[in-house]
């Protein structure tokens, strides 16, 4: 399986020749995948999903099914999301997804807070959309939030820590001058190590195959 890094929270996955894509938000160039057999949407937040990327994808790939909340079907109206919750399996092609979590990080407590799955791809991958939700199994990679409102480094270290990921590289990290996601890189670094792991640091276009 190929892992490969996009813009700010896009991540596309490989295996056996077809493809899923995730979270291509309005902080993505375009994407494509001739072999994609799902696309997941971790939220509804724009810069998780927006309907220019849907609509090519779909356009490419007809029949291709969208996983995600309730809340993004709420918000993609019209592009038939397919509704899961936290606890849900679904496979797709070489892709087993299993989902966590269930509701967004707080990012004050004047915004209202909005459905968030995690999801763990074939057991091995996990990617948190915008929460700190935490599977019930190790993980392989890791794809770690980097910068955004809701976040704070102090917390992205102590997830990092709880995972234990054997690998982590950072995601959601549009927000961030080249400095600070040097010293994002750093504390993620540092906090994988805790438990062994190694941390990548990937930019858009980088992929890890494992």
């Amino acid at each position: 399986m190929r892992v490969t890094k996009r813009e700010h929270a896009c991540i596309v996955l490989d295996d056996e020749g077809q493809q899923l894509i995730i979270d291509p938000g309005n902080q993505t160039g375009p994407v494509s995948a001739a072999g994609l057999v799902a696309i997941v949407i971790t939220h509804e937040h724009a810069d998780h999903w927006d309907a220019e990327h849907l609509t090519a994808l779909r356009a490419a790939n007809p029949n291709v099914p969208i996983y995600g909340p309730a809340g993004v079907a709420a918000a993609a109206e019209g592009f038939d999301v397919t509704v899961v919750e936290a606890g849900e399996r679904v496979t797709a092609g070489p892709f087993r997804l299993r989902f966590f979590g269930g509701e967004h990080a707080e990012i004050h407590r004047s915004f209202p807070l909005v459905d968030n799955l995690g999801v763990l791809v074939n057991e091995r991958f996990y990617y948190p959309g915008d929460s700190y939700a935490t599977p019930d199994v190790p993980v392989e990679l890791l794809a770690t939030p980097a910068g955004a409102p809701w976040l704070k480094i102090g917390d992205v270290m102590d997830f990092v820590v709880e995972v234990a990921p054997r690998a982590t590289f950072a995601v959601h990290d549009a927000p961030l001058s080249e400095m600070g996601l040097g010293m994002a890189h750093a504390r993620i670094e540092g906090a994988v190590a805790e438990g062994g792991g190694e941390h990548h640091r990937l930019t858009p276009g980088d992929s890890i195959e494992f």
